[in-house]
């Protein structure tokens, strides 16, 4: 039997984050969630998952500081990333720049709303890669 592959969904917003558990449970993925930055890390510690989707706009560490914090730390920066944004549809609400989240190390940016098949593609690409 193949292992699932474990995703840690780091996302404030309980309905995406429903709607997206129910997305990536279709394929053999076991999926943990945090609704905060600070319970992100302490999860991404305690189940080290295969792969992090991050939102970028969330109370208690942003996307950006939760992303620097896993590729700052050698025991967990080959987790690829991927950032979550509503950024678009969003910049005049958040201090957050846009710019600063080119400079991390992510492995992706996601703009939500995302389409289902588009983030079971680009979660399973990432996969892939780590896989090699």
């Amino acid at each position: 039997m193949e292992e699932r592959a474990k995703i840690l969904l780091i996302d404030d917003d309980p309905d995406f984050v429903q709607a997206t558990k129910l997305v990536l449970e279709s394929k053999p993925y076991e999926v943990i969630v945090a609704y905060n930055g600070e319970e992100g890390l302490q999860k991404m510690r305690e189940e080290q998952p295969d792969l992090i989707l991050l939102d970028i706009i969330m109370p208690l560490g942003d996307g950006f500081t939760v992303c620097e914090e896993i590729k700052g730390n050698p025991e967990f920066a080959d987790i690829p990333v991927l950032m979550l944004t509503s950024f678009s549809q969003r910049v005049g609400e958040t201090t957050l720049s846009v710019s600063r989240g080119f400079s991390l190390e992510a492995e992706d940016y996601i703009d939500k709303p995302v389409k289902p098949a588009e983030l079971l593609a680009r979660v399973e690409k990432q996969l892939r890669k780590k896989r090699k």
